[in-house]
């Protein structure tokens, strides 16, 4: 069976004439879009179902952002290569940069939440998870003026109170398929390029993402790892959602 078939309630047909800029030739680009539904799914082999993604397609995520010393490195990388992405924000720094928040939106990429404080939160009684997630709701709406279709857990630490709430909320959980540890000090761009690369081929040449836009040496790395993307024939793929459930 197809993951056409298989996937035919969750996902809206997409082409690549959907995805399509003009950008120009020599550029990674965007493929196509993948529409998602707005429902209580969830997405990501390091936890859930994969999306479904062909041979040699990757799916960018950022998180942790924004932050006005990075993000903007990050878009513009991302605008060189004519490529798409998913930024998943943090209710703390969408707050206090609000104006570059909607500037990653205006610029086509799409939007959603990543807890309103980096917590662990089944370290947190659930009243506590919850009054988190509410905050982040508001500061996301606040912000953006429509509610957030997708979330991603901080650490990807999941906890059933929230996985519940999100699910009967209609909220997208979206996991990882795969990292490249940006986080830690010290890795250069050769050295995030290289690891990329690896990964993906061990994720047998797809997957979706994890990066973070907050952190410098990936803004450094990004250019790089974007034009060894397309050297090596890889296609992005832009996750978006539709206007309703």
């Amino acid at each position: 069976m197809s993951w056409r078939a298989v996937f035919g309630m969750a996902l809206v047909a997409t082409t690549a004439s959907a995805a399509a800029a003009d950008c120009g030739p020599g550029v990674l680009g965007t493929s196509r879009v993948l529409m998602l539904s707005r429902e209580g799914a969830a997405y990501g082999r390091a936890q859930h179902a994969p999306l479904p993604l062909e041979a040699g397609e990757v799916v960018l995520s950022f998180d942790d952002g924004p932050r006005p010393e990075t993000t903007p490195l990050v878009l513009q990388a991302l605008e060189r290569q004519c490529a798409k992405a998913t930024f998943f924000m943090n209710g703390e720094p969408l707050l206090r940069s609000p104006d570059l928040a909607r500037r990653v939106r205006d610029e086509g990429h799409t939007v959603a939440m990543h807890g309103f404080r980096h917590l662990a939160f089944g370290n947190l009684p659930e009243a506590e998870q919850l009054a988190d997630l509410q905050a982040m709701q508001k500061a996301h709406l606040e912000v953006f003026g429509t509610p957030a279709p997708a979330y991603r857990f901080p650490f990807l630490a999941e906890t059933p109170t929230l996985l519940a709430a999100l699910k009967s909320q209609a909220v997208t959980v979206m996991s990882v398929d795969l990292g490249i540890e940006d986080w830690l000090p010290d890795q250069g761009p050769a050295l995030l390029t290289e690891r990329l690369l690896q990964r993906l081929a061990e994720n047998g040449g797809r997957g979706l993402v994890l990066m973070h836009d907050a952190e410098s040496q990936t803004a450094a790395a990004l250019p790089l790892m974007l034009q060894a993307l397309k050297d090596r024939g890889y296609r992005i793929v832009h996750l978006q959602w539709s206007a309703s459930p």
